[in-house]
């Protein structure tokens, strides 16, 4: 049983640190091991506090399978985000007590509402002394409208809450659905490796993706075979195979960068199927 889910939110509302909970929470990650702003890997993300790349990571909750998509939260970043949210079915909405509903909070709900996702909004930093709760709820009630339903309260600080959190995007979060027999996975990301060439972090939406299938990237035409695949924990982790509804990445051993290209689509090789919308 698998719930795919990103969290959206402005810069600094304690998206990052909602995440290291949940980290913590799923023991995804050993204690000895954690270290705040966990899926920030990046050195300049480390040095500066913030997300610039997303971070997909797989958690086993109680029988379920929760694939995670940390986001970055700043304007610049809109695109990835959007791409992020074509591949999950549910958003977290993340709302700093404190600060309230700003400007990239609408913008990301925009997002995740012309993409159907279930969205499910949270306060944050309710421990501190100067959370306005009850000002932040009607912010958001008056942003959600009749789907606002329940707001959760959270400290990612803490951690009072999340496991409530987690509970309820067990709950309300669709499972994700086959969208086709055939081989379809939608490329969200990826990263280079001067070994591996690049590694394409995919959601599949249809069929399976098998370590040495021959595959062909539509936008760009290019054929490759499937070097590896697996899954993010959150290191790169191998599997057998990535079956429809799951995310995870594939090596493809294609050296030129410029080759792939975020919101591009994975068919079989020969496949006759068209490319997966909202490609730009």
């Amino acid at each position: 049983m698998i719930r795919n889910f990103c969290i959206i939110a402005h810069i600094d509302h304690g998206k990052s640190t909602l995440a290291d909970r949940m980290l913590e929470i799923t023991k995804t990650v050993e204690a000895r091991k954690m270290l705040a702003q966990f899926l920030d890997m990046h050195p300049l993300e480390r040095e500066r506090g913030i997300t610039i790349k997303m971070q997909p990571v797989r958690m086993n909750y109680k029988n379920y399978v929760l694939n995670l998509i940390d986001t970055p939260g700043h304007i610049d970043f809109n695109y990835e985000v959007s791409r992020a949210l074509a591949a999950v079915e549910g958003a977290v909405l993340l709302v700093d007590a404190t600060q309230g509903v700003e400007a990239q909070t609408l913008s990301n709900v925009e997002l995740a509402r012309s993409l159907n996702l279930k969205i499910i909004p949270v306060i944050n930093k309710i421990d501190l002394p100067h959370a306005k709760i009850a000002e932040t709820k009607e912010e958001i009630k008056n942003l959600l409208g009749e789907t606002a339903g329940e707001i959760l309260l959270v400290s990612a600080k803490t951690g009072e809450g999340v496991e409530n959190l987690l509970e309820e995007i067990i709950k309300k979060v669709p499972a994700p659905r086959e969208n086709a027999p055939e081989t379809q996975a939608l490329v969200f990301d990826f990263e280079y490796s001067l070994h591996k060439g690049i590694v394409a972090h995919v959601r599949v939406f249809g069929g399976e993706i098998r370590k040495g299938k021959k595959l062909k990237l539509f936008h760009s035409r290019i054929e490759f075979s499937a070097n590896e695949v697996g899954a993010f924990k959150p290191e790169l982790s191998l599997t057998e195979s990535l079956s429809a509804g799951e995310i995870g990445y594939v090596v493809t051993g294609i050296k030129e960068a410029k080759t792939v290209r975020v919101g591009d689509t994975i068919l079989k090789e020969g496949s006759l199927s068209g490319a997966l919308p909202g490609y730009r």
